[in-house]
């Protein structure tokens, strides 16, 4: 069977407010902004849920990037739905409003052939929900990303997702939150004792860091990008991520075509950017991306 990925997180409906713009009722959430840079090179198994009222567009998408949407539940009620408030400098946003709707009680069933999946990506969800889908799943690699809400009011779950993952994605304060260190080195080091080979450390506009136990590599953001919207643009990291290492790519290589989808998504509200970003635009900001790449 080719070589496939699974993504599990959440379906959302979004309305953000930037410096510049303001857009509402935009498809957003975990699995939309992870599915769109790997499913459009690799075999894609979403795992979510959406309300009655979502949209025939936003299942058209679906439709185009997934392998199958089976594993997409639609129950009777609203879609989850987000919205956020970016401040001037882009670095701090306030949540407006939080609307689970239909995730409020959401239970992930995963269909017999996504079980197979050789890689999973546990996008932004609770850490309950994450534990879920590893237990009804035997991957070879799994990559797990998470939040400071999930840090504050679920660490012991969280600690358990850990423990069973390969690569773990955190921004710079959410590592020194989760291991009361100053440092991200200090930080990285902690958090590779509690179960993951590889710590990745994202850091906005300065680009990113991988920790494993016997280096770290900087990796450089693309220069020159005009932000629209950052909302996703971790999510759009670690699904171009995943799909790379689906495809066998080196780790370098496939954390720098992350950056590149991520530098993309930035440019356009929701997804619209990394929809309309061609494949030898996004090599060409990873060749950048790799020149640039040092030992931290």
């Amino acid at each position: 069977m080719e070589k496939s990925l699974l993504i599990a997180g959440s379906i959302a409906i979004d309305s953000i407010e930037t410096p510049n713009d303001k857009r509402e009722n935009i498809l957003g959430g975990s699995v939309t902004h992870a599915l769109i840079p790997s499913g459009k090179r690799v075999p894609v198994f979403p795992v979510g849920i959406v309300g009655s009222d979502f949209s025939d567009e936003g299942s058209q998408i679906y439709e185009t990037f997934s392998e199958t949407t089976e594993n997409i539940q639609c129950a009777s009620g609203n879609t989850f739905s987000w919205g956020g408030r970016y401040h001037e400098n882009w670095d701090k946003r306030d949540t407006l409003f939080t609307e689970l709707g239909v995730f409020e009680d959401y239970k992930p069933e995963i269909t017999e052939t996504a079980r197979s999946a050789d890689v999973i990506f546990l996008a932004n969800i609770h850490p309950a929900l994450q534990l879920s889908v590893l237990e009804q799943c035997s991957p070879r690699l799994v990559i797990t990303d998470s939040m400071n809400l999930w840090i504050d009011t679920a660490k012991e779950k969280l600690l358990e997702v850990l423990n069973k993952t390969d690569i773990f994605l955190v921004n710079e304060d959410e590592s020194k939150q989760l291991t009361e260190k100053n440092g991200i080195e200090e930080a990285a080091a902690d958090i590779l004792q509690l179960g993951p080979e590889t710590v990745i450390i994202k850091k906005g506009s300065s680009g990113s860091a991988v920790f494993t136990n016997d280096e770290c590599t900087c990796i450089p953001a693309v220069s020159g990008i005009t932000v629209q919207d950052p909302t996703g643009a971790g999510d759009t990291f670690g699904g171009g991520m995943a799909a790379s290492l689906v495809l066998g790519e080196p780790l370098i290589d496939a954390v720098s075509s992350g950056t590149a989808w991520a530098s993309a998504c930035v440019e356009g509200f929701g997804i619209e950017m990394t929809i309309k970003i061609n494949s030898a635009e996004i090599e060409q900001r990873k060749s950048e991306i790799l020149g640039a790449v040092s030992s931290c």
